[in-house]
């Protein structure tokens, strides 16, 4: 057997003698022979930041290792894009370019392009951002039998925020939990969402579902009720739950919006179907939870007067921490689900640019 190996390998290899060693080990060089030069698909950044309503680059360009030219010539290049998922078998479609022909898909369509600066640039141009769009992106160079690929990930300027509805806590299923997110102009957070939110000290001690199917909560400060006052601050994982059967609360996240965020002054204070009317009348829509945290965080909105939300919630944003004003931190104040009917406050509105 040891025979057979040693002839393989001979017919495989061809050495030649070192010029500088006379030792057995080091005399001779084992040389593999390929087959032309290797694609390389490089990233030239592996994150960008943008916002939503932006427009954005991904970078990617491909070359020959061993020479300066984009392609060799014999074969079309191929270029596609996908969108990486929480599950690692599992890719988004985003674009694909082969010569003239290309393709979009999804709600990419109309809004994605190749930036094609030269012969080598497979950069991607995604133009109006949504929330949706935040994640990690894989661009695949295929030509002939060769083929490589970088990804590069696409962070927004955003905010995280734990919501939970009228019914009170964890009351959501993962489906629902998505609906409620999207129901107050977010999306359900990523776990790096929810991580860099908890560097920047956000601290929750209700349980909340993620993006990737996990269900986690942030703690900067440690305490009892809240797994225990002699733990270490950092992301509490639960772990992965039935999607169907479990229930828990939810971390959202948002973006800036394309549009005004104000408290109605009005003379009066309002019932909820009140409030709604208001907004309508001065031209706007009664504003969400999502848009109220995204107005504070930033953009510093700063206001002490407790008002309606779409939700059935009220509450107030503050910037500037002052007594009778959330005095010891800046946080959107939460005064809860009052009784829609009899109890009386202000109104956030939100009115959408064209």
């Amino acid at each position: 057997m040891k025979s057979l190996l040693f002839l393989v390998l001979i017919s495989v290899c061809w050495a030649e003698p070192h010029p500088d060693n006379s030792s057995l080990e080091n005399e001779r060089i084992i040389h593999i022979q390929e087959n032309g030069p290797r694609l390389l698909v490089v990233a030239e950044q592996a994150k960008i930041f943008s916002h939503r309503g932006g427009n954005v680059t991904l970078p990617c360009k491909f070359y020959h290792e061993h020479t300066s030219t984009a392609g060799s010539g014999t074969h079309k290049i191929r270029v596609k894009w996908t969108k990486l998922t929480s599950d690692y078998l599992k890719e988004v479609d985003v674009f694909v370019a082969m010569g003239h022909h290309r393709k979009s898909y999804g709600n990419y369509q109309g809004r994605v392009f190749l930036r094609e600066s030269s012969e080598n640039d497979a950069s991607l141009i995604i133009t109006n951002i949504i929330l949706e769009d935040y994640g990690r992106y894989k661009c695949e160079v295929i030509e002939g039998l060769e083929d490589d690929t970088a990804v590069v990930a696409l962070n927004l300027e955003g905010v995280v925020f734990p919501y939970s509805p009228r019914l009170g806590r964890y009351n959501l299923n993962f489906h629902e939990a998505q609906r409620a997110c999207l129901d107050q102009d977010s999306v359900i957070a990523s776990f790096d969402q929810l991580y860099d939110a908890w560097r920047s000290g956000l601290d929750w001690c209700n349980a909340g579902w993620l993006s990737d199917g996990s269900v986690q909560y942030p703690i900067t400060k440690p305490r009892e009720p809240c797994g225990g006052k002699n733990t270490v601050p950092g992301v509490r994982n639960y772990g992965f739950w039935d999607k169907d059967k479990s229930r828990y609360d939810v971390f959202c996240f948002t973006s800036n919006f394309n549009g005004r965020f104000y408290y109605l002054i009005h003379p009066t204070k309002l019932t909820y179907d009140e409030a709604v009317q208001a907004c309508l009348k001065d031209g706007a829509q009664i504003a969400k939870v999502g848009q109220i945290f995204a107005a504070w965080k930033l953009l510093g909105y700063d206001r002490c007067d407790a008002g309606w939300l779409a939700a059935g919630s009220v509450r107030y944003p503050i910037s500037r921490p002052r007594k009778r004003c959330s005095p010891n931190e800046a946080a959107v104040r939460f005064v809860g689900f009052p009784d829609k009917k009899h109890k009386l406050y202000g109104v956030y509105c939100f009115r959408a640019y064209n």
